[in-house]
């Protein structure tokens, strides 16, 4: 089958055209690609945002951390879909991703000079704006290299190492982010010019088939906006898979999203630049021994929903720990088993998503739709969960995670295109 066979007739369920320069050297490439990017998600709204904030105005932190962080999320779940969207119909002869992953990290680069600089409330929620949405032209088509690339045999594999590059990226940003806690302006340069390198040599090692000879169907804004909803009577397996990515997910922002504020109010750590790298590196070898063993595993036995099951049952114990023993020890065994259950789910899931995407046509669009079940949250989580804490206190916060995780691994065992 060619690329233009495979994009007009082909669905998530079939194997795509062998890569240009094989499947190998993607697996090799897709760790630091996504290492680059999430360096940014980890670092950024975990540390260097919310510190920022609390520089500006001590007394407001946690409402001006909601705003700017539910306005940021909200964006970001928009411009994913719209990237997906523009990058399914770019003819270009470096193929329909390649273009936008380059762009979107330059100007997302631009847009983290841009916040370094930010001194005002309105200024800040700007520059992260426009940082959410610039990236997140990036990351859209450089989600949909693995149904574009990689056959079904090997999806787990490749999605196992796309996590270890997101997880690694996420908590080493929680880890190198602590480093800039006094220097936040030189911290939002290095990310910016680290992302930007990272995606650029990706580009380079590992080039698209043209997409010149692609013929687009005319668009209308009207089906765009409709691809928002998820049909569970036409589509009952995306309906499922994206429900409990949803659930899981906002439980877990909602807890993970204030760990700054938890350490320093709820568990009273005095410092906790100094021990954020710590309980960064314990979740990470937690989430690389549960990612390297569970997706390859998947692949080899077939089955991708015991996993994603198991994942967030895992994920619901952690938080029943600081919950009713708030100490610093149980923060960090709950990062740990945290750490384990995310691995475990971020290597599986992704590949069990990629078999429910309807056509070829629109992979990017329907990944960046169906990432709208990870941003979501993040959209959601911070107004919900500062309204909690403001009202009830930080404690509340792990109840309510654990019955959004358990819930989301109830949503898994209705998909019928996988096992």
């Amino acid at each position: 089958m060619t690329e233009t066979t495979f994009i007009a007739v082909a669905d998530g369920s079939d194997d795509p055209p062998a890569p240009i320069k094989g499947v190998g050297r993607l697996l090799g490439w897709i760790i630091p690609a996504n290492f680059g990017i999430f360096l940014i998600w980890g670092s950024v709204p975990g540390i260097l945002l919310p510190q920022q904030l609390t520089v500006m105005n001590a007394s407001d932190k946690v409402a001006n951390f909601t705003i700017v962080a539910t306005i940021g999320a909200f964006a970001a779940m928009i411009a994913q879909p719209a990237a997906g969207q523009i990058s399914d119909r770019t003819r270009s002869r470096f193929g329909r991703r390649a273009p936008w992953i380059v762009l979107g990290a330059l100007a997302g680069g631009l847009s983290l000079v841009g916040l370094a600089f930010a001194n005002t409330l309105v200024g800040v929620a700007i520059a992260w704006t426009l940082v959410q949405i610039t990236y997140n032209f990036a990351q859209g088509p450089l989600s949909a290299v693995l149904p574009d690339r990689v056959p079904l045999a090997r999806r787990g594999t490749f999605a196992a190492l796309s996590g270890i590059g997101l997880m690694v990226g996420a908590l080493g940003g929680q880890i190198i982010g602590s480093l800039f806690f006094n220097s936040i302006a030189a911290g939002y340069v290095v990310f910016a010019v680290f992302a930007l390198a990272m995606l650029v040599l990706f580009v380079v090692f590992n080039p698209d088939y043209s997409s010149t000879n692609m013929r687009n169907e005319s668009f209308s804004f009207g089906d765009f906006l409709r691809t928002f909803w998820v049909n569970p009577v036409k589509h009952p397996d995306f309906f499922w898979a994206f429900s409990g990515r949803l659930l899981l997910y906002t439980g877990y922002f909602g807890v993970t999203g204030y760990q700054l504020f938890i350490l320093t109010d709820y568990l009273h750590v005095a410092k906790p630049q100094d021990v954020i790298p710590l309980l960064g590196i314990i979740s990470i070898v937690g989430t690389i021994v549960a990612t390297v063993v569970s997706g390859p595993l998947s692949d080899k036995i077939g089955r991708r929903k015991p996993f994603v099951f198991g994942s967030s049952i895992v994920m619901a114990a952690a938080l029943v720990l600081p919950w009713v023993w708030p100490t610093f020890t149980s923060w960090m065994i709950m990062t740990l088993v945290m750490g384990l259950g995310f691995g475990m789910f971020q290597a599986v899931d992704t590949a069990l998503m990629s078999q429910v995407l309807p056509s070829a046509k629109s992979f990017a669009k329907d990944l960046g739709v169906v990432n709208i079940a990870a941003t979501l949250p993040q959209t959601l989580a911070p107004g919900i969960a500062g309204a909690i804490v403001l009202g009830f206190g930080y404690g509340a916060l792990f109840p309510i995670g654990i019955v959004l995780s358990i819930l989301g691994a109830f949503c898994v065992w209705f998909i019928k295109a996988s096992k």
